[in-house]
């Protein structure tokens, strides 16, 4: 099963990595953009995306209605320092099945991870 993590924080992208392979997701793909995001989207077709809002390129939430666009059962989280309520609800009307802000704990992160995936 294909996780794409986006975020143009390498750290971010790596302690997320580091989460997902440690709790059995093996096939963890990156993205550092939103445009890369929407490539990998469509070559890969993972089971889940994890989307930073604020991005070069392309912010998180246009990216979100382009992989909606490819795949309207896309599965997708935001994990994002922005914790607003417009941008919140910006990302659930954008198609965001769920909304992490960060820092996040590991569990947390896991546990809505799964239960989108079950």
């Amino acid at each position: 099963m294909k996780i794409l993590v986006v975020d143009d924080a390498n750290l971010a992208r790596a302690m997320l990595r580091k989460i997902l392979e440690d709790n059995g997701f093996k096939e963890v793909l990156e993205a550092a953009s939103g445009m890369e995001a929407i490539d990998l989207y469509q070559e890969h077709h993972p089971a889940l995306v994890t989307m930073d809002i604020t991005m070069p390129e392309m912010d998180g939430i246009t990216a979100i209605k382009k992989i909606r666009e490819i795949d309207p059962n896309a599965n997708i989280i935001v994990c994002s320092a922005l914790g607003q309520k417009e941008v919140i609800m910006e990302a659930i009307e954008a198609g965001a099945k769920h909304f992490l802000v960060k820092p996040f704990e590991a569990d947390q992160a896991i546990k809505i991870i799964k239960a989108l995936l079950s």
